[in-house]
């Protein structure tokens, strides 16, 4: 059974045990009909994934493993935050009347910066450290610039991985200020396991591990129902990825560079109310 059902069933059981309550506060999300979304949730769930062990996707349900890839491409090789240059509708309540999400998110991955290294944005720092100092602990990215803050149409909830390599293998620490559980956690966690996958490849390491730490891990009130139902669902193998062994260069790697095999899983839950 795959390892990543059994991590995020246990997760939710926490949450849902343990969790503590914001009914009665004043909250900030709010549903379609202008409630407040009030939640359960954890303070610091840490969660790791080896890599070597298996690609940590969902079998309780299917994760949308295109529209992940083609959004993780859109902000650290794009570099965008118009969402006119995305496949998908997911930020589209965040964006103005042009497609742009204001300062976020992809526009603070292609800032130039002065580096000791040189001028450069942070990728492309990211990039140049695994080729000429693989052995440094300070590959850490962030796009939560305090600065931009106020300008952005959604401040950055995945803000920040740190990489480090031991021995053949490089891992990733990936920072998360909050996380809906239900509609994003697995989402994510496949986005940064392929990241993870093509800043290793390129840089000749083998992958290892991706750790999540989610400061603030939810489940809305509305959803409990239907995660409950979820984890009680039967959990199958993980499927193997297969990615393209022929990229070398991370800004040539395409959405069907990466394909999953033998991805057995549960039926997909259709409507998930969304608070914004």
């Amino acid at each position: 059974m795959a390892i990543v059902d059994k991590i995020f069933i246990e997760m939710c059981k926490d949450i849902l045990e343990n969790g503590f309550s914001s009914e009665g506060l004043q909250v900030r999300p709010k549903w379609e009909d202008g409630s407040p979304a009030h939640t359960i949730k954890k303070f610091g769930v840490v969660n790791t994934y080896d890599l070597q062990k298996e690609f940590p996707i969902l079998t309780l349900r299917p994760t949308n493993f295109k529209a992940a890839i083609d959004e993780i491409l859109w902000i650290w090789q794009k570099k965008s935050n118009n969402i006119n240059e995305l496949n998908s509708k997911i930020w589209d309540s965040w964006a103005d009347d042009n497609g742009s999400i204001g300062k976020a998110y992809g526009y603070q991955l292609a800032r130039k910066i002065n580096f000791p290294e040189g001028n450069m944005d942070q990728v492309d720092w990211i990039l140049n450290t695994l080729k000429f100092n693989s052995q440094s602990r300070r590959m850490i990215t962030n796009i939560f610039n305090h600065d931009d803050l106020i300008d952005m149409g959604l401040q950055p909830c995945a803000w920040s991985i740190t990489l480090n390599v031991t021995g053949e293998y490089l891992n990733m620490i990936l920072n998360q200020r909050s996380q809906d559980i239900l509609v994003a956690n697995n989402w994510n966690v496949v986005q940064y396991a392929i990241l993870l996958y093509m800043f290793s490849q390129v840089s000749g390491f083998k992958v290892g591990k991706l750790i999540h730490i989610i400061a603030d891990a939810h489940i809305y009130i509305r959803h409990i129902p239907i995660v409950e139902e979820l984890i009680s669902r039967q959990m199958y193998d993980a499927p193997k990825l297969e990615v393209n062994e022929f990229i070398t260069n991370f800004y040539n790697f395409k959405v069907e560079d990466f394909k999953l095999l033998d991805y057995k899983k549960n039926k997909q839950i259709k409507n998930i109310p969304v608070a914004v």
